[in-house]
């Protein structure tokens, strides 16, 4: 969960800023100063849209070990640090990737993996996973985030995003110049409606569209299951640490994996869920026993 809410959260920071920028320097005056003009519109959306995606992938490393204090582990120190290179590096050779950085942080029991490039990744596990799972479990996490990294999700997901923001950028500007002269009946450029209208547009479609981005983020859950159990070469150690997540008590989780709605969530708030009910994984693994 960490690794999506940390690349949303900074994609939208950056395309947020670099539309403010684009305001301030008179962009949408200008494609706007004699009637709407399509095509250049397009063109600067595809280059915000892609640009604040780009962006968030290009420092997603660096955020992620910001936000939540993890070290990386440079020169393992003791049997645990030692086991846990040593996994990263054995599954990484069987998933035909380059040796991620393996980093460590205090936190409840979860796991998250990120960067730009399949072969210079990073993998980082929370002392409360170390310390709640055997090692076969920790092995099973490990090979579901190494699966991410191979399948190349970041890129996928910044791909997505990318297309989403175009249209996001594209349709709220549209709907912003309509709004402005329909409504507000400004006669020349633009006034406060099309400004007032765009905002409000952004955040309506940035919704819809991060819909879309958690659905794919789950089906991608799915995937690195099923890698997990390839890896592993069965499927029970990948069952036996989503049982032992889903038997924890509610507290015992951050709250940024509860909402990912790691053990299911009802009604509406599914559609915004980064992970599948725990149960729908298990049985999906169990399918293939």
């Amino acid at each position: 969960m960490k690794r999506i809410v940390l690349f949303l959260a900074t994609n939208l920071a950056v395309v947020l800023l670099l539309s403010v920028i684009a305001s301030v320097l008179g962009v949408d005056r200008f494609l706007t100063q004699n009637g709407l003009d399509l095509e250049s519109l397009l063109w600067f959306s595809l280059l915000m849209g892609f640009g604040g995606s780009f962006i968030s992938l290009l420092i997603s490393k660096q955020i992620a070990l910001w936000s939540t204090g993890a070290h990386i582990i440079k020169s393992p120190e003791g049997t645990h640090e030692r086991w846990l290179v040593d996994t990263v590096k054995r599954l990484a050779d069987k998933a035909n990737i380059g040796m991620p950085d393996v980093a460590v942080y205090e936190g409840a029991p979860n796991a998250f993996a990120t960067g730009a490039f399949k072969n210079s990744a990073l993998v980082a596990v929370s002392t409360g996973l170390l310390e709640s799972m055997s090692r076969e479990e920790v092995e099973a996490v490990l090979g579901h985030e190494i699966t991410h990294v191979s399948n190349g999700d970041m890129v996928t997901l910044t791909l997505i995003q990318g297309v989403l923001n175009t249209f996001v950028f594209f349709l709220s500007r549209v709907v912003g110049f309509i709004v402005d002269k329909a409504v507000f009946r400004t006669e020349r450029g633009i006034g406060p409606g099309f400004y007032i209208t765009v905002i409000v547009s952004q955040i309506v479609f940035g919704i819809l569209a991060s819909i879309i981005v958690m659905w794919f983020s789950r089906q991608r859950e799915f995937r690195a299951d099923a890698g997990s159990a390839r890896l592993l070469g069965t499927p029970q150690p990948m069952i036996g640490a989503l049982m032992r997540l889903g038997g924890m008590q509610p507290g015992a989780l951050p709250q940024s994996l509860a909402a990912a709605g790691v053990n299911g969530a009802p009604g509406w708030a599914a559609l915004f869920s980064s992970h599948p009910p725990i149960e729908e994984r298990i049985a999906a693994l169990q399918g293939r026993t």
